[in-house]
């Protein structure tokens, strides 16, 4: 009678995280891995995903910038575009290619000028302007199959995020091996709320921050040398301190940079300063 009582109690403050438990449930069960494999052909180093609470905040430009980066550090990168119905990634590099396909019958990522690998749904559409009018189910099945049927050859994945924490990051953070999420915000009163949200969610599915960078972070003038904060004062340092975030960049509003993604030039683009020093 004292076990039943004592496994009643512990169901009644059950928080669903078995692995932590030391109750004897008939519920309890190990925990389950359900990332989706690679085919054996692939291969695929650290995965980083590119993420934010909400959009228009230039995660795609962050990611498109870190992928360059890597590339010009002798690194074999690959972008993976998780944003289905919104994805800028092909443009940023001006690539319009198809995907070929293997002798295994997996997709054959395009490349970039410089030999960035690309999966993205802009590059599968008759037309980059098709809109994707899909229900999340197939949305979050696409991404998986960017993964698991595409013949990946990098050292290092940067995954470029939808805004908010739906099905497709649910999905990722689920299904893909991810080795850190990179978040980014604008500096902005609501900075806080935004990067709590991607930090709670990325700590429920037990993966790490690898850092936080600040986009639109002020404009320097370039007649008299003053710096304007268009979005506001910048609040990353308190915010970074709160949640144990290292800062990585301070991106500040750069018409060139900006032009750069517009024309697909991002690569050839002088890229901001980013602290890449632990992602690779």
């Amino acid at each position: 009678m004292a076990e039943e009582k004592q496994n009643y109690e512990n169901t009644e403050e059950c928080t669903h995280d078995c692995s932590t438990c030391g109750a004897n449930c008939s519920s309890k069960q190990e925990p389950q891995d359900l990332r989706a494999q690679l085919d054996p052909e692939a291969r695929v180093g650290k995965v980083y995903a590119i993420v934010s609470g909400k959009g228009g905040v230039g995660k795609s430009m962050v990611t498109s910038v870190l992928a360059a980066k890597c590339r010009q550090a002798g690194n074999e990168v690959g972008i993976l575009d998780a944003d289905i119905t919104g994805p800028s990634i092909p443009k940023a590099f001006g690539c319009d290619l198809k995907p070929g396909v293997s002798a295994g019958n997996l997709m054959l990522p395009p490349l970039t000028n410089s030999g960035i690998q690309l999966m993205s749904t802009n590059l599968l559409l008759a037309s980059a302007t098709d809109p994707v009018v899909w229900r999340g189910p197939m949305i979050a099945g696409v991404v998986t199959q960017f993964w698991t049927d595409t013949l990946w050859n990098v050292d290092y994945m940067f995954v470029d995020m939808p805004p908010g924490t739906g099905d497709v990051p649910l999905t990722v953070f689920q299904s893909l091996p991810v080795d850190g999420i990179i978040v980014v915000t604008s500096p902005q009163e609501l900075v806080g709320m935004i990067v709590e949200k991607a930090v709670r969610m990325a700590d429920m599915m037990n993966i790490p921050v690898a850092g936080i960078i600040e986009n639109m972070s002020g404009y320097k003038c370039p007649d008299c040398g003053a710096v304007h904060n268009i979005f506001g004062e910048s609040h990353i340092d308190e915010v970074a301190s709160k949640y144990g975030i290292k800062v990585l960049a301070r991106i500040p509003i750069d018409p060139l940079t900006a032009k750069a993604m517009d024309e697909g030039l991002i690569e050839y683009a002088k890229l901001p300063d980013i602290d890449t020093g632990d992602l690779f």
